[in-house]
């Protein structure tokens, strides 16, 4: 693993700042468009039933929960002149570019084995994904160990995190609608959201070049060894569950976005993307003010207080079929202010963990951390278009091949609605009360345990262009 260097609490350059946040139009174009399109794109373009679409999205994407931890091994045990992340940043990120757009290429046409070729190729992409996402989101607990500074670079990758869902998901329909729609349209939007994870990963790669070199240090001899390390962390514990159950209901809002703008707008064409405006707009402006909110009351009670905004919008949207326009819209843009301080202080909040669990065990592993972190958030991201795709199936929903929604019985279209509002606002806001036992603080962090020393056998490093083994002492105890 990475021990920061010498001075690593000084305040970071703003130019790593923004490369570091340069890499968050790949995550966030993987995490949103997936999410918004990809079952429409099965249920009604490729003509398979709803059921079997949830599936196909949900599958390739649970994958991640076994793999991610794998890619934080990897990551953490990789040496090079790049350091130990960001080869993945550059390497993982261009595969993921590619296999994205393989996603959308549609060889068979529609049916059954077009449905196969889509899960085949989306398990390709999400294992990619993890290449990439777990070093990027490891990077943070090395390149600082100050405590605001994590806050500070959370901010600039959230901004720039909305900034990619905006582009992505406003302007990815657009692509695909002005190319024709259908398979034609859905191989170009491929193709435009590929490009656009490629600039981010390599964004990502070069900015971060200055940033301070890191050294290879020890680790734990095993992965069975890291993980229970990590499951002993309480306070990274609740906060992950909580993290995942709530990336469920935010994915579960995208993937209802194109049959709400269908269904309930009745707005198929520019719904979706005032839709998105209005959700990641608000976002960019308010980022400042949730960074506020965390220095004066504190990232658990900010983190709070953004989930109940965002669930308390989705609350109010079941209203929608009575509301104008307008007011919809609006409801959408608080639900895009709770969205970006919700990830603002869960991603903030996780490096404090990896902080904490070194003052614990005397080791970094942010590797195993990001990757259990990210397996659980792909999950999540996945589970969403899950639920809402089996919401869609009770209710009766009928697919179809032609690139547009089949006229829907009012049950189908109530199940739109509520897979849309009240499902995911109760997901988020329910799983704030998993967040009670969390109880790190920054004076918590600032006073460390003393970790309890014990031996442990030879760690082999795997090396990138070096050779090398490392022979330590491994700390089991924690006081």
């Amino acid at each position: 693993m990475t021990a920061p260097p010498s001075g690593a609490a000084a305040a970071l350059p703003r130019k790593v700042h923004a490369g570091y946040a340069l890499g968050s139009l790949a995550t966030g174009a993987f995490g949103t468009v997936p999410g918004l399109l990809l079952l429409p794109y099965l249920t009604d373009t490729l003509g398979v039933a709803a059921g079997v679409a949830a599936l196909l999205v949900l599958l390739p994407k649970a994958w991640d929960v076994l793999v991610n931890p794998v890619a934080g091994r990897i990551s953490d045990r990789t040496r090079s002149r790049w350091g130990a992340r960001r080869p993945y940043l550059l390497i993982g990120g261009l595969a993921l570019a590619v296999l994205f757009g393989s996603i959308f290429a549609a060889p068979f046409g529609a049916g059954p084995a077009a449905g196969a070729y889509v899960a085949v190729a989306f398990l390709a992409t999400a294992t990619a994904f993890a290449f990439f996402q777990v070093p990027y989101v490891a990077m943070p607990a090395e390149l600082t160990s100050d405590y605001a500074e994590r806050t500070r670079m959370m901010t600039w990758r959230i901004a720039v995190l909305a900034l990619a869902i905006l582009v992505s998901g406003a302007v990815a329909p657009l692509v695909r609608d002005a190319a024709g729609g259908g398979v034609p349209g859905h191989r170009w939007m491929g193709v435009f959201v590929a490009a656009l994870i490629a600039l981010g990963a390599v964004g990502a790669f070069l900015g971060t070049r200055s940033a301070p070199q890191q050294v290879v240090a020890e680790s734990e001899p095993s992965l069975r060894v890291q993980l229970a390390v990590a499951g002993r962390n309480r306070p990274f514990r609740v906060l992950l569950l909580c993290f995942v159950v709530q990336s469920a209901g935010v994915a579960t809002i995208l993937a209802g976005v194109q049959y709400f703008a269908d269904q309930i707008l009745r707005d198929s064409k520019t719904g979706p993307t005032l839709l998105f405006a209005c959700f990641v707009g608000p976002a960019l402006v308010v980022m400042p003010l949730w960074s506020r909110v965390g220095a004066r009351l504190g990232k658990l009670a900010g983190l709070v207080i953004a989930s109940l905004i965002l669930a308390g919008g989705g609350l109010a949207l079941v209203a929608a079929p009575l509301l104008p326009a307008a007011v919809i819209y609006l409801l959408v843009a608080s639900i895009g202010v709770g969205y970006a301080g919700q990830q603002v202080f869960a991603l903030a909040m996780l490096p404090d963990c990896i902080a904490y669990d070194t003052t614990r065990t005397g080791r970094r592993q942010a590797g195993v951390f990001t990757g259990l972190w990210t397996a659980g958030e792909t999950f999540g991201l996945a589970l969403g278009p899950g639920i809402y795709g089996l919401v869609l199936a009770l209710t009766g929903y009928v697919s179809s091949t032609t690139g547009t929604s089949a006229p829907q019985s009012d049950t189908a279209r109530l199940g739109v609605l509520l897979g849309f509002t009240l499902l995911p606002a109760l997901l988020i806001a329910l799983a704030t009360l998993l967040l009670r036992p969390y109880d790190l603080t920054q004076a918590r962090l600032t006073t460390p345990p003393t970790p309890t020393p014990a031996l442990s056998p030879v760690d082999h490093a795997l090396s990138v262009g070096t050779k090398g083994a490392n022979q330590h002492e491994e700390e089991t105890k924690t006081p």
